[in-house]
């Protein structure tokens, strides 16, 4: 059909084939904003919210529906400069920023928000009407015919809107000021200064602000144009502000007039209070009937294109028929016409009331929608996000979505909790449906984001072996025998580590980068038809030997780095996976070892592989051939642990096979099954007479999967008695190869590792320094008493008579003086010491990862 667009095609069918939007920022934007604004709420009720509030109440109301509107401007203004926007809206700046997800939820309420809009306001143009006219005509026959003209309209298209528009502001215009040349001759300053607090008996302050705050919801009207737009990314901030700033001068100063010209209990009590102050008063009728349907028209124009630009992504299938338009301008007509059906079935359907509440609710979310939208945007610190709009505060926006989730709570609870029940319901709806991003969002900016920060502290926090997990480096070069090696890096993997598939090729031809790309999809594809958690990687080079040691040196981002290498056991179709040759794949294991890498060789033959992968495979026994409590064995333990945690395994059981002498055995099982206790694995041991490859054929034959330790000699894989390996591996069942080149500790204290040691070094650290101020301050002291002692002989000295024999006093100070002196210099040297320990401990501190400037210290 037709109608079946292809959403790639999108930017084709609307950007190179049709007409390019011709609204201006008057036309488009700020016309239908302001008439929207300037509604029902202006001519019927701002009388009632001021009389029952006063002046004080009525502005504050305006001022914090308006700090809405205009945080919300300065988000809309920083994603419209930052992006190029298209038809749909708030849906289309929302989805292009928080992903579908929250765009199609968002999207499907705003639609229908704006298409039970018209009927609203058609039902408040039928009320105004039948009582201007004194008829008893229904209001719901007048409404219903007021939608079928505006219908007319939104077939036609935008210009025709627009054009009905301006009749509409004209007379808007004609009707403030009428109000304004009555409200200036009625203005009394004793009525005024009555007016200021509210009268007795008067509603609370939210229920006033929830009849006031639908009159600022328009100001976002003129973005659901956006498609119809000439140059979106400037008309919209700046429509929307214009509409904003006029809007909120015309409140205050009706506001103001209303206070000067009736008491608060006219005010209260009549909702015709405009009319009686106005100098011609049919001019306020004809206002009245121009807001309404300005009001419905801008939500008839608005709510199709939100459904289109929906549609067009085709995120919900069913609305795919709407995605087609008409005419060189895509006029959405489809969308038109389920937008009348729906405001003709809204007329009837009763219960307004709650309805209308519940809507409000919907547009609120989608202003706090809009803030975060922007905040989160900023906040990834993407380099994409450059919005010309330079007047913008992420921060500013981030308290825009909270005051509107605080006023949606504090208008009404339960329909909040019901605006927000329905639009997480359809959140959740598309979570569960796993369809592909169909454009680029911000969300990957934000993992980034996280990521980054998360590396930051991960950085600071000094390692422990509490904290090891199995990070993978699975060296795979033929698809053949892929799937055994990266299923098994995933039993062990899954939910607790990382794992990396990694294809050497040889060749640093210029093609290269072409032959990656074709590399790297066909190894992504098989990782994807796995349906496991693995990255790509591929590496060029001339020879393996050579690129591998540079590799495993460079590979890893800060603290994240692989730990573990797994390969495949070496065969006739897999000599390259580490090497051309035996020895050169033997050599190769050893040189991972070297730098520091545990080793995990697969060895599974096809059909054993099949029975083991089956749904109703043999996965009931893992067994571990122990070589006594080393890192060989531990890491065994903690790999065949985590293999049960895996839902293919969960029913394993995990027998620990280890050698000892009968007669020791009995202490030995019990050793064995507190350390397992310890390490928190269950695991039964098992008594075997020797770990020759005869013994290991007999016990393990029938076992689901075998974890086996080795060793490298003169680069030949061999078991730990010597033997080769190539006599038993065949006619085992599958097979991992251990050799742990690290420390493993399954029972780690959280005192013990760098942790404990850092602690200890700045508790170290700091004994020392206050030793070392204790020793300063003794030096300081024996200073001074040698200096007084001087100061004293200096004194005694000067009255001595010359001839005359030295005078006893100066004997004695003499004595005190050299005793003195003695004293400091040891204080000296005790200085010194404590400074040499200080310093000592302040490197431990530092070497151990502690974060400490030397120069703080003023030592």
């Amino acid at each position: 059909m037709e109608s079946d667009i292809n959403p790639r095609e999108r930017s084709s069918k609307l950007d190179k084939n049709a007409v390019p939007g011709q609204l201006g920022t008057f036309a488009g934007v700020f016309t239908p904003s302001i008439l929207t604004i300037l509604g029902i709420i202006l001519f019927l009720r701002l009388g009632y919210v001021t009389g029952s509030g006063g002046i004080a109440k009525a502005l504050i109301i305006l001022a914090i529906a308006n700090l809405v509107t205009i945080i919300t401007s300065q988000s809309l203004a920083a994603v419209a400069t930052n992006l190029t926007v298209k038809g749909g809206g708030d849906y289309y700046l929302i989805s292009r920023t928080l992903g579908y997800k929250f765009g199609g939820a968002i999207g499907v309420v705003l639609y229908l928000a704006q298409s039970v809009s018209v009927a609203f306001y058609c039902i408040g143009f039928a009320e105004a009407l039948a009582q201007i006219l004194g008829t008893s005509f229904p209001p719901s026959i007048i409404a219903a015919m007021a939608i079928s003209a505006l219908f007319l309209l939104a077939w036609l298209g935008a210009d025709w809107a627009t054009k009905f528009q301006y009749i509409v502001m004209i007379l808007l215009v004609l009707a403030l000021g009428s109000f304004y040349l009555g409200g200036i001759s009625h203005w009394q300053e004793s009525v005024f200064i009555a007016n200021w607090q509210a009268p007795d008996g008067a509603p609370p302050f939210w229920i006033l602000f929830a009849i006031f705050f639908p009159a600022v919801t328009g100001f976002t009207q003129g973005v659901s144009m956006s498609g119809d737009l000439k140059d979106p990314g400037k008309s919209l901030p700046m429509g929307t502000f214009a509409a904003v700033g006029v809007s909120i001068a015309v409140y205050v100063s009706v506001i103001l007039i209303f206070a000067g010209s009736l008491p608060n209990k006219d005010l209260m009590t009549d909702y015709q209070a405009m009319q009686r102050i106005a100098k011609y008063g049919f001019l306020i009728d004809a206002g009245v009937i121009a807001a309404t349907l300005s009001s419905a028209m801008a939500s008839f124009m608005g709510g199709p294109r939100i459904l289109q630009s929906l549609a067009l992504d085709r995120i919900f299938p069913l609305l795919t028929f709407f995605a087609k338009g008409s005419g060189a301008s895509n006029n959405p007509r489809r969308g038109a016409v389920l937008t009348g059906l729906i405001a003709l079935f809204t007329i009837n359907l009763g219960q307004l009331n709650l309805i209308a509440q519940v809507v409000s609710m919907f547009f609120l979310i989608s202003y706090g929608l809009l803030n975060y939208a922007t905040y989160f945007e900023a906040d990834t610190g993407s380099t994409s996000f450059r919005p010309r709009f330079r007047f913008f505060n992420k921060y500013v926006s981030l308290a825009g979505a909270l005051l509107c989730i605080a006023i949606l709570l504090a208008l009404d609870v339960y329909n909040g909790i019901i605006a927000l029940a329905i639009m997480f319901g359809i959140y959740l709806y598309l979570k569960h449906s796993s369809k592909p991003s169909r454009w680029a969002d911000s969300s990957r900016s934000h993992a980034f984001s996280r990521v980054r920060k998360n590396l930051q502290q991960m950085a600071a926090i000094p390692e422990h072996q509490n904290d090891w997990y199995p990070h993978i480096l699975a060296f795979t070069n033929h698809r053949e025998s892929r799937e055994k090696l990266l299923r098994l890096g995933d039993w062990i993997s899954d939910d607790s580590g990382l794992m990396t598939a990694v294809q050497i090729v040889k060749g640093v031809d210029k093609p290269w980068r072409a032959a990656n790309k074709i590399i790297r999809k066909e190894l992504a594809e098989d990782i994807a038809e796995m349906d496991i958690f693995c990255f790509a990687k591929v590496i060029h080079g001339e020879d393996f030997p050579t690129v591998l040691p540079i590799f495993l040196e460079a590979q890893g981002l800060g603290p994240l780095s692989a730990n573990t290498i797994l390969v495949n056991w070496y065969n006739k179709p897999d000599q390259h996976t580490l090497g051309m040759e035996r020895l050169k794949y033997g050599h190769n294991l050893r040189i991972c070892y070297k730098k520091g890498y545990n080793l995990v060789v697969f060895h599974c033959d096809k059909s054993k592989w099949q029975n083991t992968v089956k749904e109703d495979g043999k996965r009931d026994r893992i067994d571990i051939w122990w070589q006594g409590e080393n890192n060989n064995s531990r890491l065994m333990l903690l790999f065949s642990y985590l293999v049960t945690k895996n839902k293919t395994w969960k029913k394993a059981e995990i027998r620990v096979l280890t050698k000892s002498d009968e007669s020791y055995f009995s202490r030995a099982k019990v050793e064995l099954m507190q350390f397992f206790d310890e390490a928190r694995i269950p695991a039964e041991p098992q008594l075997v007479e020797d770990f020759k490859p005869e013994t290991v054929l007999a016990h393990s034959k029938e076992s689901s999967l075998v974890f086996l330790p080795f060793k490298i000699q003169q680069s030949r894989l061999t078991d730990i008695t010597g033997y080769s390996l190539e006599r038993i591996l065949p006619q085992l069942p599958p097979t991992a190869l251990v050799m742990a080149a690290e420390e493993i500790d399954l029972d780690a204290e959280p005192e013990e590792g760098m942790a404990g040691e850092l602690a200890q070094a700045i508790d170290d650290l700091s004994e020392h320094e206050k030793l070392l101020r204790l020793a300063e301050r003794q030096e300081k002291k024996a200073k001074e008493e040698v200096e007084d002692i001087r100061e004293q002989l200096r004194k005694e000295a000067g009255v001595q008579v010359d001839g005359e024999s030295i005078s006893d006093e100066i004997v004695r100070l003499q004595k005190i003086l050299y005793e003195a002196e003695l004293a400091a210099e040891e204080a000296f040297r005790k200085t010194a010491k404590n400074r040499t320990k200080y310093k000592t401990a302040l490197e431990d501190v530092v070497a151990l990862g502690g974060n400490i400037e030397d120069e703080t210290r003023k030592i």
